[in-house]
């Protein structure tokens, strides 16, 4: 007589076969269908040869991501940027900045240097010169102290400026030529006179 129930192994209703072992040589199909007898099986049908795929289109040239630098608000750095991408500046930059893209200088951030971009956005403040930009936007947060010398310049209602401004010239003192329906501008012609005194007047 046994002093302890013993625990009666689990019952199993459905038994799991062992895993059988593969064979490393795997059998070759047979020829023969297993009911013809000895005779070949009957060939497999062919298939239809795919449809040529069209050639993809060429990619045009795809544009380069033009990547952004910041120079954060609670940032102080003094220096020189160069570059072919944007910068925004949200903190207080001391330096010279020419890049190939944009420069922003955000509400509440200030930059002294002087500046050559494509394009400039003045939320905070700027005191140095802008030379050759494509365009310049003074935002009505914007304080710009120095000159600017840009194709368009944009002043929002409350931007403050000290400074010469020069805008709609070429590099060569011509105006800009615009579609006027063939109209001449004789105020363009005085400030061709103006141009060619202060060029003698600095010779």
């Amino acid at each position: 007589m046994a002093i302890f129930n013993q625990p009666a192994p689990p019952k199993r209703d459905n038994p799991v076969p062992p895993p059988q072992p593969e064979t490393a040589l795997k059998r070759e199909p047979d020829t023969l269908n297993e009911f013809s007898f000895g005779q070949p099986a009957a060939p497999a049908p062919v298939a239809a040869a795919p449809a040529p795929t069209p050639a993809p289109a060429p990619r045009q040239a795809e544009q380069p991501v033009v990547k952004e630098s910041l120079i954060a608000s609670d940032l102080t750095i003094e220096g020189k940027i160069h570059g072919s991408g944007h910068i925004r500046i949200a903190g207080r930059f001391k330096g010279d900045v020419q890049v190939d893209g944009d420069l922003t200088v955000e509400l509440g951030a200030k930059l002294n240097g002087g500046v050559r971009a494509r394009k400039v956005v003045i939320a905070g403040e700027l005191e140095g010169n802008i030379e050759a930009a494509q365009r310049v936007e003074l935002l009505e947060s914007g304080v710009m102290i120095g000159d600017v010398k840009a194709g368009v310049v944009t002043v929002a209602a409350g931007a403050r400026v000290r400074g010469q401004v020069e805008f709609g010239w070429e590099d060569s003192g011509k105006a800009v030529a615009r579609n006027d329906g063939g109209k001449s501008d004789k105020s363009s012609d005085k400030g061709d006179k103006n141009a060619k005194t202060e060029t003698s007047a600095d010779s």
